[in-house]
């Protein structure tokens, strides 16, 4: 399992992705899961994935040699994210087809998912969820985030922190929290997190970081994280206790 998220807000795009791959209790390890396929100065197309990473490293194989042989369509010559969206769709399709029987036969789960960011020429940013069957959503202003893979743990971060008139700033907060979090409650999600913020029409990604597990800005935001939610909850008002009899208690029906 693995956690990847995107954020798309006024001012720009962030995401980010954990690095964990389990193949059971055995077997665990790090792999890159955030993808760079920008052309800048052009066009900026960043890449999450999470599922099966057989599926979504043929994917990833299929896209990168498409470039190097300049195909007659690739990321780079697509006229919009639709379109490129799409194309990927279609080649993660190309690759279930040819894998499924084979991995089904074993119980093997053969389907990845991926979540695509990014801005081509004047055309706005845009922030995109490919699910395994090659269709996909968009995120808009009234929903600004997506997620794949181990998601409930940080998604209640993230409703709570953003908006889309969020600083480009808090944004990046947000997202290194809600990866933290998850971190924190489910060892299928762990480090190094590869974050990238892009600002909107720079068509270029100017600030990206991986953070370790003992880095030192994770620890520093885990420890403020953690008191900051323990003041809070010491400082919120106190339960008004309603101290009903049993007689006037509630019936909810429960059995003895």
């Amino acid at each position: 399992m693995t956690y990847c998220l995107g954020i798309l807000v006024e001012g720009g795009l962030v995401l980010a992705a954990d690095s964990r791959t389990n193949a059971g209790v055995d077997y665990i390890s790090s792999y890159q899961k955030l993808f760079d396929f920008s052309l800048p100065g052009e066009r900026v197309i960043v890449l999450c994935t999470s599922g099966s990473l057989s599926t979504s490293q043929a994917v990833i194989y299929n896209l990168e040699r498409d470039l190097k042989t300049a195909e007659a369509v690739n990321l780079h010559n697509l006229p919009t994210l639709y379109n490129v969206v799409e194309h990927i769709g279609d080649k993660l399709r190309q690759v279930e087809e040819r894998d499924r029987p084979w991995l089904q036969k074993d119980g093997i789960d053969y389907q990845s998912s991926f979540i695509v960011g990014g801005q081509i020429g004047s055309a706005p940013p845009e922030l995109y969820l490919i699910y395994g069957q090659g269709n996909f959503i968009r995120a808009t202003p009234e929903t600004p985030f997506l997620q794949i893979g181990e998601t409930k743990y940080g998604k209640p971060i993230l409703d709570r922190t953003l908006t889309y008139q969020s600083s480009m700033a808090d944004v990046a907060k947000s997202a290194l929290l809600s990866i933290d979090s998850t971190m924190r409650s489910n060892i299928s999600v762990g480090p190094p997190i590869n974050i990238v913020l892009y600002d909107t029409n720079s068509l270029a990604i100017e600030k990206r970081a991986q953070l370790g597990r003992n880095s030192p800005y994770l620890r520093q935001m885990r420890q403020h994280w953690e008191e900051s939610l323990r003041k809070a909850t010491h400082e919120m008002p106190d339960i008004e206790w309603n101290n009903l009899d049993a007689a006037s208690a509630p019936d909810f029906g429960l059995e003895d």
